[in-house]
């Protein structure tokens, strides 16, 4: 199961810069009862259930406040060394924080990060009074993970200079004018303090309490009770509420997107852009001023129960800050988050003289609701059923084969991998499990029949986790299908919700949830996806970093190891195939002209990436950003030339704006930028054309030609369906 952590608000605020010139004076934020009480009977679980159990002790200790720590302050840019001096006796006494109840010291850590951020933010704000010198020769380390914690004030201040001045200097690059500048960079140092000073004590109790639970094992995390309910929505990918993608942008809450056949959209009063203001409940009610809240905090007033009525205070998209006000109401109903099930679609690949159809079903991730299935709902929400619909639909649209694309899928349910993959084995062991005690239990689905028999591809990437390594692996040890892509993430090991509200019994949630470890899986040929992923069978072009991202990135991440094989019968043998495929993909790779510039972009990020230094040398600056522009610039004129208006004129026009966007630097921030240009980037980024995908679907059509066109491959690939599947030619 597949779970992200919390995504906290601080490594947003903090990683940018500064505050006004009047602030207000920052709150200590104090532990609450019930979160010392939570923070114990995490232990007493950890201790004891977890698949990889540790005592809580000095060992312990250290490695949660060496995390804790990272997490506070992760590029070095607030503390001194003479702060981390400070709490030095309690780099062993993290252990008994948790054990005696007394949240103190780390409270006390977080009050201290938060002044001294508060006090680089101020500085920062100030420069913008001064001015900067652009022609000396001087650089700014922007990354700073690995570097020593700074000794001294004056050289905090310095590398304070160096990073405003850096800001500086990419807004004037994109043409900004000083003013503009000053006015720009002072309000996003206003926005990042204001943001820190959102932050309440639930923050901060998670925040050391991840610490904690990654310093077991990098999957297990603890979740307060508002992160417990996020992850419960994403499961079952529906709530109740109004049917509206929220924003937070310039303190208001922002609408992003309308929910086609949500209460927001039906009403037909309400359209990207509006501010929501004010929010009420019931009918009648008079709206609460929610203008300057945090983003969760009025989505927890928006939401509700189904059939309830919520009144909206909205500032039209297109109103000043003092223009008419509309309020509204609308009636809560149950919304599904369509756009993270299962989707499909249908590529024409040209193939030699003919034409392959390869149907794609995309997963975002194996969602189910674990509530509406245990209280026998016939309808529950379920990524295999969704994925068994989409099959029925494309036999019907008679595609020639199926590819299941799996990027950046991270996991989810373990029951739905294994469901979904009995559509393609039918009966049989998906996978195996392994718990603490070293017990193995072989996961299947003894009464499936397979849904989809013919040709089928698998596309992953680094982002392709958990349950997604569990479908692909399966499909490629019993030689159901072709594994394309870039190994994937390495998560090889299985997580349990636990509910500490039920533990201590509590009516209503306050303590949380424990995200643990308990078991590892193994593929059914006995190996494991832990540490080393699923490697495909056919490589494709990847910008992924292994070193920064996957499995292997984790300093305790557990070990590879092997186990005795299921009891399994493999369903086809892809050796003869797979090497006349990689002929074909070679062959065609390289007169591609899409996938070469694609690899070029991959050389030329694995260059920029192991660069730290930025000149803030203007004349040197500019020449690097000339040079960029010249360079898509180029790539256009040849993309144009090339296609002489025999191309689809939208892809085309896509793949030039995403271009242009992915080489300029205006020099803002997400936040910064209009929500039109944001959402006119995505829809550039969503319409180019893709690459991978494109040739995943060729190597699949090539395998489809190779199938038809040689029965004894085909019987092998895939014995007892070849003449079954066998069509003229």
């Amino acid at each position: 199961m597949k779970k992200t952590p919390y995504v906290f608000v601080l490594a947003m605020a903090l990683a940018l810069s500064s505050l006004a010139a009047a602030p207000e004076p920052l709150t200590l934020i104090k532990p609450l009862p019930q979160q010392a009480q939570a923070a114990t009977m995490s232990a007493q679980i950890l201790t004891r259930h977890h698949y990889k159990a540790q005592p809580l002790d000095d060992a312990m200790s250290e490695k949660i406040f060496d995390r804790y720590l990272k997490s506070l302050d992760p590029e070095k840019l607030f503390f001194l060394q003479s702060d981390i001096d400070q709490f030095a006796a309690a780099r062993t006494r993290m252990d008994d924080a948790i054990g005696t109840q007394d949240l103190t010291t780390p409270f006390a850590m977080f009050n201290l990060y938060q002044k001294r951020a508060q006090e680089r933010m101020l500085y920062a704000r100030e420069l913008l009074d001064g001015s900067f010198d652009f022609t000396e020769n001087e650089s700014y380390r922007f990354s700073r993970e690995k570097e020593p914690w700074i000794k001294t004030e004056r050289e905090m201040r310095d590398l304070w200079r160096q990073r405003v001045k850096n800001d500086w200097l990419r807004l004037k690059l994109a043409g900004t004018a000083d003013k503009a500048i000053k006015t720009t960079l002072a309000k996003r140092y206003d926005n990042a303090l204001t943001r820190m000073n959102k932050l309440k004590s639930e923050d901060v109790f998670q925040l050391f309490m991840n610490a904690y639970a990654m310093s077991v094992e990098p999957h297990t995390n603890y979740l307060g009770p508002r992160a417990s309910e996020n992850f419960d929505i994403s499961m079952r990918l529906s709530l109740v509420g109004i049917g509206a993608v929220l924003q937070e942008r310039d303190e208001m809450i922002t609408i992003r997107e309308l929910v086609p056949g949500g209460p927001a959209a039906r009403s037909g009063k309400l359209k990207v852009g509006d501010r929501i203001v004010g929010v009420g409940q019931g009918a009648g009610a008079t709206p609460q001023d929610v203008v300057g809240w945090r983003l969760d905090d009025a989505v927890d007033m928006i939401r509700g129960k189904k059939d309830t009525v919520v009144v909206l205070d909205i500032l039209p998209a297109n109103a000043g800050p003092d223009g008419k006000h509309q309020v509204i109401s609308l009636v809560r109903n149950k919304i599904s988050m369509e756009q993270q099930s299962a989707k499909k679609s249908i590529l024409d690949i040209k193939q030699a003289a003919t034409t392959r159809r390869i149907g794609v079903i995309t997963l975002p991730t194996f969602y189910q609701d674990f509530e509406a299935r245990a209280k026998g709902e016939k309808d529950f929400k379920s990524v295999t059923r969704d994925v068994a619909r989409l099959l029925a639909e494309l036999k019907k649209e008679k595609v020639d084969g199926v590819m299941i694309d799996l990027r950046d899928n991270g996991g989810g349910s373990l029951a739905e991998a294994v469901e979904l993959t009995s559509l393609f084995i039918g009966k049989g062991p998906v996978v195996q499990q392994r718990n603490s005690s070293g017990d193995v239990r072989v996961e299947s689905e003894a009464q499936a029949s397979a849904a989809w028999d013919g040709p089928l591809a698998v596309l992953i990437n680094r982002g392709s986790a958990s349950a997604s390594e569990i479908f692909a692996a399966a499909i490629q040890d019993y030689g159901r299908g072709i594994i394309l892509g870039e190994s994937s993430f390495g998560k090889g090991t299985v997580q349990t919700m636990v509910s500490l509200d039920k533990m201590a019994r509590a009516d209503k949630a306050k303590y949380g949830e424990l995200k643990m470890t308990v078991a590892q899986f193994f593929r059914v040929n006995g190996g494991t996806t832990q540490l080393r992923g699923v490697s495909p069978d056919i490589g494709l072009a990847s910008f992924s970093d292994s070193e920064a991202y996957g499995e292997s990135s984790f300093d305790n991440a557990l070990p590879w190891v092997q186990i005795k094989p299921a009891n399994y019968q493999a369903l086809g043998d892809m050796k003869e195939l797979l090497p006349l495929l990689q002929i074909r993909h070679e062959s065609r790779t390289a007169k591609d002209r899409d996938y070469q510039l694609l690899l070029q972009d991959i050389k030329d990020f694995e260059t920029q990436r192991k660069i730290k230094l930025v000149s803030l040398n203007e004349v040197e600056r500019r020449a690097e950003r000339d040079a960029r522009s010249l360079k898509v610039k180029e790539r256009e004129a040849a993309r144009l030339a090339a296609d002489k208006g025999k191309g689809d004129k939208k892809v085309i026009k896509a793949e030039l704006a995403a271009a242009k966007l992915a080489a300029q630097d205006d020099g803002l921030q997400a936040n910064e930028r209009s929500l039109s240009e944001e959402l006119a980037a995505e829809k550039a980024r969503k319409d180019s054309r893709d690459v991978l995908l494109d040739e995943a679907a060729h190597i699949l059509g090539d395998a489809v030609d190779l199938l038809l066109s040689n029965v004894k491959l085909a019987d092998q690939v895939n014995p007892g369906t070849a003449r079954k599947n066998r069509t003229p030619q």
